[in-house]
C-alpha cells in the first residue's frame, strides 16, 4: 500500500456498487470474520441498502457482511449512523434542538424583527422555512455568525440594493435572536452537531487509530467538517476512501478550467471565483478533494469492475461531454470512437403522457429477458407515477423509492380535507370529498354512509351555500339524511371555533380527535398513517413548546408546505428487478438498462434557486458554492447514469402546460454525436407507445334519431319544452321520454335559471303579499342559502332591475292596467295531447285583452327566432290563458312581453337595468310575428310538432337545427363531437 492518503475513484463505466464490492471481497475477507470486521461509511441508508444488494449478488455463498455506517444526507432528512453518533457523544457535543421546533420559533422571531411586513400565517412559516434552510447551507459550511458581520461582508452588502440590506439585516437579527435561544437551551442546531460529531470522530481515529479497517465509499458531500473525517479516514492504517466516477483522465488544462473550487488562489482571496464551471459534473469532487488537501495525482483507479461494467471507451466519451465551454470545441475533432456513446439512446416523445407510456414498453420488454435489472431515474414525480401506473397494466409492480409526498397519500389526503374544510368554511367540494374519502367510515358500515354521501351531493348540487355547517342541515333535509347529518355535524363542528386566531398544538389536536372519529384506527394502520402519526406528533409538540399561534383559516396552507416536504416511502419494494429512482436514491445503484427520464430544464437539471435571504456576493465572499452548484450535481448524477451497459435518454417535446426546452444535457449530447445522432434514436419504443392504445378505426358513429313507439311518444309537452321539441328533438326526447336530467355541478356558478328561480320566488311573494320588494328579495335569498359572495356581487344588479319592476308596474297600473295572475300553473289539450306550463304574470289590458308576461334574467329570444318557431313561451301561455287554462283568468291575448332584468343597452350614457319588449312584427322592424296573428302562428307550430314527434313517426332527431343554439344538457349523451363535424361532409370517411 502506498503511503500518504489512500483514495480511489471508481469510474463511471464499472458501476460502483459492484466494484466496490468486487474489490472489498479479497482485500478484506481474511478469514470467515474478515468482512465483518471492516466498517464502510457510506452517504445514506438508501446507499447501505445498495451496497448490501450487491454483496448478496457477488458473495456467491454466504457472508457475514461489514458493518454500515451512513454519514447522514441531510437532504434526505436522514441523520448519522450510531458509529459517527455514539451515546458517549453528548457530554462533549451538545444536543440537536429539534427542527421542525426551530421552524416554528424563527417564524417567531421573524414576525418580531419585521413586524406586520414579515406576513403571518403560512406566508411567514413559508419565509420561516428559507430563512432555515439558508441557515443550515451557512453551518453546513462552517460559517458562523460572527462571519457575516466581517467587514467584506458588511461592505459588499452596503453597496447592495436597498431590499437585500433590509433581508440581509433581517436575517442576521432573526439568528441572533435564534442563537440566543440555543444558548439558553444549550443546544445547537443539526448541522453544527453533525460537523461536530465528524470532527469528534476524526480526533478520536487520529488518536486512537481504530484496529479494524474504515472504508469510506461514495461519499461525495464537500462539507469542510465531512471532508477532514474523509481526509482521517484516508490515512488511518487500514482506511480508503472510495470516490465515485472521479475522472482521472481528464486533461489537466480542463481540470484547471474548472476553476479555484474551495481554493483560494491566493491569500485572502475568494474560495469561488465568478468563472468557476459549477456545473460541470467533477467540480464538486474538485471542491472536496481540495477540502480534504488531497491532489488529483494522488488518487489511484479502483482495481475491480462491477458485474453491470460498460465498455471501457465509454468513460472517455462521458469526459468528452462534458468538457467545460472553451475545452468542448474539441468536438469538431474528436474522431467517432471518442465521441460514440455505444449503448446510449435518446427517446424523445411528444407529451410526458407518451413519455411515460414508452419508459413502460422499454421496462416490460427488458423484462423478457432472464435475470435483466431496469431501472427509472426521475426527479420528475409526475412521470415516475405515470410509468408505475402504466407498469401496472402488466401486472408488474414498481415502487418509486424516492417516495410519495405525504400530502398526496389517502392519509395525509384526509387530515388536509379536513383543513381545507375549517379553511373553506365547509364549502360543497371539500365537505364531499372529505365524506366519501376511502378512510372514512371504513370500520363501519361504508355502503350506508357513501349513500347518505351521495343523497346529501344531490343536494347541495348548485351555486354554494352560505358559509359554515349550519346551513347544510337544510340541504341534508332535503336530501332526507337530516339523522345522519347532525352525526356527521356533531363530529366536524370541534373544528369550525369562532375565533380568528388559536394554538397551533390546539388545532392539530381537534384536526386528529375528527380524524379518527371519521374513519377510527384505519387512518394509522398503513404507513402512510404511521407516518401521518409522526408528522402529527412532532408538529404538535414543537408547537406546544414554540407557542405558535396560528388563524385556523391558515392550517390548510400550513399543513400543505410542510406535509409536501416529508416523503413516505414503501416499507418493502415490488418487482425484484425494476426500480424507480430519485436522483439523490439513484446513486451509487445499478442496472442493467437505466432510463434517465424527464431529461428537460427545470427539470433534470433544475432550475437554479438563488437564496432568497442572502445575496449572491455576500454567499461567495464568505466562501458558500453559488446557485448553479446543484446543477453539476445533477450533472454528476447523469454521468453516473450514463456508465451502465445501455441508456436511454428520453424527455418529451412539452410538459403539461406547453412546449419546453430539452436538458442542456441532452443538446450536449446531440452536439456531440454529430452525424452518428441517427444510430442512437430510440424510436421503435416510442411507435409501439403509440401503437399498444390504438384500437381499429371505429365506424361512423350515425346522428341520433331514436325512434321511440306509439306509447312512449306519448308525453305531456311543456310550454318550454315546445322549443326544444322544434329546435333539437332528442333534447325533448331525452328530458321528456326518458325523463333524464342533468345535475348542476358542486359549487357551481349561478346560473341563468338559478337566477331565474330567484326573481320569480321574489315577484311571486310581492305580487301576493305587496310591501317592500327589495326586503322580500333579501329574505328569499337567505332562505335559498346563497353564499355571501354571490349575493354581494348580484344584489346591485337585481335591485336596480327590481326597483325598475316595481316603477313600471306602478306606472301601467296607473293606465288602467291591472295584475291577474303571477306563478300560475295552468293546462290545455290539444289534439288529445296534454300542454302545460307556469306563467310568470298575466296582465288584464285596459281594453279588456290579456297581457302576457315572461321574466327574463338575461337577454330574451330575438323575435327571428319566434319568428322561426324555437321560442314559443309567450304564444302557449297565451293559448292556455284563452282557452281558460289557468284558474281566473280569461280574455283573448292581446299583449306579448318579456321583461328583462338585464342591462338596457338602447339607455345610452347611463347603465340602467330592466327593459319590455315584444317579438312583435310591426312598425320598421322586420322579424317577429303579427300581433293578430301571434296565437295562430303559436298554433300551427304547436299542431304540426304534435302531428309528427307526438302522434306521428318522426324521428327524434339530434341537433335536427345546429344553428339553434340555447340547448346543451345532452350533448354528450348524444355523443355530439362524434359526428356533428360530419353533416356537411356525408361523402368523407371517417377518421
Amino acid at each position: 500500500m502506498p503511503e500518504g492518503p489512500r483514495i480511489y475513484s471508481i469510474a463511471a463505466h464499472r458501476g460502483f456498487a459492484d466494484a466496490l464490492v468486487a474489490g472489498l471481497i479479497p482485500r478484506y475477507s481474511d478469514g470467515e470474520l474478515g468482512l465483518a470486521r471492516l466498517t464502510l461509511l457510506l452517504p445514506s441508508q438508501r446507499a447501505v441498502r445498495t451496497v448490501t444488494e450487491a454483496f448478496i449478488r457477488l458473495s456467491g455463498a454466504g457472508m457475514l457482511l461489514p458493518r454500515m455506517a451512513a454519514v447522514g444526507d441531510l437532504d434526505l432528512d436522514e441523520t448519522l449512523g450510531a458509529l459517527l453518533d455514539p451515546l458517549g457523544a453528548g457530554a462533549e457535543v451538545p444536543r440537536a434542538v429539534d427542527p421542525t421546533y426551530r421552524w416554528l420559533r424563527l417564524a417567531h422571531y421573524l414576525r418580531a424583527v419585521e413586524g406586520d411586513q414579515a406576513g403571518q400565517g403560512a406566508a411567514l412559516l413559508r419565509r420561516a422555512f428559507e430563512l432555515g434552510r439558508t441557515m443550515d447551507r451557512l453551518l453546513v459550511e462552517g460559517i458562523a455568525p460572527i462571519d457575516l458581520l466581517s467587514e467584506e461582508v458588511v461592505g459588499i452588502v452596503g453597496d447592495l440594493a436597498r431590499h437585500w440590506q433590509d433581508s440581509t439585516r433581517s436575517f442576521l437579527m432573526v439568528q441572533a435572536h435564534w442563537n440566543a435561544e440555543l444558548a439558553e437551551r444549550e443546544m445547537v442546531d443539526a448541522p453544527t452537531r453533525r460537523n461536530a460529531l465528524f470532527d469528534h470522530a476524526a480526533r478520536r481515529w487520529c488518536e486512537n487509530p481504530p484496529e479494524n479497517p474504515i472504508v469510506a465509499a461514495g461519499v461525495t458531500s464537500a462539507s469542510p467538517a465531512l471532508a477532514r473525517l474523509l481526509r482521517v479516514v484516508s490515512e488511518l492504517p487500514k482506511g480508503a476512501v472510495v470516490l465515485p466516477d472521479l475522472d482521472l483522465a481528464l486533461d489537466e488544462d480542463v481540470w484547471d478550467a474548472l476553476g479555484s473550487a474551495g481554493k483560494a488562489p491566493e491569500l485572502d482571496g475568494s474560495p469561488f471565483g465568478r468563472n468557476d464551471a459549477a456545473t460541470h459534473p467533477q467540480y464538486h469532487l474538485k471542491l472536496l478533494l481540495n477540502r480534504m488537501g488531497v491532489a488529483r495525482e494522488e488518487v489511484q483507479p479502483w482495481h475491480r469492475a462491477g458485474l453491470s461494467a460498460s465498455p471501457p471507451e465509454r468513460s472517455l466519451a462521458i469526459s468528452n461531454l462534458f468538457l467545460p465551454p472553451s475545452a468542448s470545441a474539441r468536438w469538431v475533432d474528436l474522431p467517432a470512437d471518442q465521441r460514440r456513446l455505444s449503448g446510449v439512446r435518446l427517446m424523445e416523445t411528444a407529451h410526458p403522457g407518451e413519455e411515460a407510456q414508452a419508459i413502460a414498453v422499454l421496462i416490460r420488454e427488458a423484462l423478457e429477458q432472464p435475470e435483466r435489472r431496469v431501472a427509472l431515474i426521475t426527479p420528475d414525480r409526475g412521470l415516475a407515477g405515470r410509468v408505475v401506473a402504466q407498469l401496472d397494466r402488466w401486472g408488474i409492480e414498481a415502487d418509486d423509492t424516492a417516495g410519495q409526498p405525504l400530502a398526496q397519500t389517502p392519509a395525509g389526503r384526509l387530515l388536509l380535507l379536513l383543513a381545507e374544510l375549517v379553511a373553506e368554511q365547509a364549502a360543497p367540494v371539500p365537505l364531499l370529498a372529505l365524506l366519501t374519502h376511502p378512510l372514512v367510515a371504513a370500520e363501519g358500515d361504508r355502503a350506508a354512509w357513501l349513500e347518505a354521501a351521495r343523497h346529501l351531493d344531490l343536494a347541495l348540487r348548485g351555486p354554494r351555500q352560505a358559509a359554515g355547517l349550519a346551513p347544510i342541515a337544510a340541504a341534508a333535509a332535503k336530501g332526507r339524511v337530516a339523522e345522519w347529518w347532525s352525526g356527521v355535524e356533531a363530529m366536524l363542528s370541534p373544528l369550525f371555533l369562532p375565533i380568528d386566531e388559536a394554538p397551533l398544538a390546539g388545532l392539530l389536536e381537534a384536526l386528529a380527535e375528527v380524524a379518527e372519529a371519521l374513519c377510527g384506527t384505519a387512518l394509522w394502520g398503513k404507513p402512510d398513517g404511521r407516518a401521518l402519526s409522526s408528522f402529527v406528533e412532532d408538529l404538535r409538540e414543537a408547537a406546544r413548546g414554540a407557542g405558535t399561534m396560528l388563524d385556523p383559516r391558515e392550517l390548510h396552507a400550513v399543513l400543505r408546505d410542510a406535509m409536501d416536504r416529508q416523503a413516505v416511502r414503501p416499507p418493502w419494494g415490488g418487482h425484484p428487478r425494476v426500480s424507480v429512482y430519485g436522483l439523490i436514491e439513484a446513486r451509487m445503484s445499478r442496472a442493467d438498462l437505466v432510463i434517465c427520464g424527464g431529461l428537460t430544464e427545470g427539470v433534470w437539471p433544475a432550475s437554479p434557486s438563488p437564496d432568497a435571504l442572502l445575496p449572491p456576493a455576500v454567499l461567495r465572499a464568505l466562501g458558500v458554492p453559488g446557485a448553479d452548484f446543484r446543477i453539476g450535481l445533477s450533472a454528476h448524477d447523469l454521468a453516473a447514469a450514463l456508465g451502465a451497459p445501455e441508456v436511454v435518454l428520453s424527455w418529451a417535446q412539452r410538459d403539461e402546460g406547453a412546449p419546453v426546452i430539452p436538458s442542456r444535457f441532452v443538446l450536449r449530447v446531440r452536439a456531440m454525436l454529430g452525424d452518428l445522432l441517427g444510430m442512437h434514436e430510440e424510436k421503435r419504443a416510442v411507435e409501439l407507445a403509440r401503437a399498444i392504445d390504438d384500437a381499429a378505426p371505429a365506424p361512423r358513429y350515425p346522428q341520433p334519431q331514436p325512434m321511440p313507439s306509439a306509447e312512449q311518444r306519448k308525453v305531456d309537452i311543456a310550454v318550454t319544452g315546445l322549443d326544444r321539441l322544434r329546435g333539437d328533438p332528442y333534447q325533448f326526447y331525452a328530458s321528456s321520454i326518458l325523463r333524464l336530467s342533468s345535475l348542476d355541478p358542486l359549487d357551481a356558478e349561478p346560473s341563468a335559471a338559478w337566477k331565474g328561480t330567484a326573481v320569480h320566488a321574489i315577484l311571486e311573494r310581492w305580487h301576493k303579499e305587496g310591501g317592500d320588494l327589495l326586503a322580500i328579495a333579501d329574505e328569499e335569498l337567505d332562505e335559498m342559502s346563497a353564499h355571501p359572495l354571490m349575493r354581494t356581487l348580484w344584489r346591485p344588479r337585481l335591485v336596480a332591475a327590481l326597483g325598475w319592476i316595481g316603477e313600471e308596474i306602478a306606472r301601467l297600473q296607473a293606465e288602467g292596467r291591472t295584475v291577474l295572475a303571477s306563478e300560475r300553473k295552468g293546462d290545455m289539450l290539444v289534439k288529445g295531447v296534454r300542454v302545460h306550463g307556469r306563467a310568470d304574470r298575466i296582465d288584464k289590458l285596459p281594453d279588456g285583452r290579456l297581457a302576457v308576461v315572461d321574466y327574463k334574467t338575461g337577454q330574451p329570444p330575438s323575435r327571428s327566432m319566434v319568428q322561426e318557431g324555437f321560442a314559443l313561451q309567450l304564444g302557449l301561455i297565451g293559448m292556455i290563458a284563452e282557452q281558460g287554462g289557468f284558474e281566473g283568468v280569461s280574455g283573448a291575448a292581446g299583449r306579448f312581453e318579456y321583461w328583462s332584468l338585464s342591462r338596457d343597452l338602447k339607455q345610452r350614457g347611463e347603465i340602467a337595468f330592466g327593459y319590455r319588449e315584444e317579438p312583435i312584427l310591426e312598425g320598421s322592424r322586420r322579424t317577429g310575428i303579427p300581433r293578430e296573428e301571434f296565437i295562430s302562428e303559436t298554433t300551427r307550430y304547436l299542431v304540426e310538432a304534435i302531428d309528427k314527434w307526438i302522434l306521428g313517426s318522426e324521428p327524434f332527431t339530434a341537433r335536427l337545427n345546429p344553428d339553434i343554439g340555447g340547448y346543451n344538457d345532452y350533448d354528450q349523451l348524444m355523443r355530439l363531437d362524434e359526428w356533428l363535424g360530419q353533416l356537411g361532409g356525408e361523402g368523407d370517411d371517417a377518421e
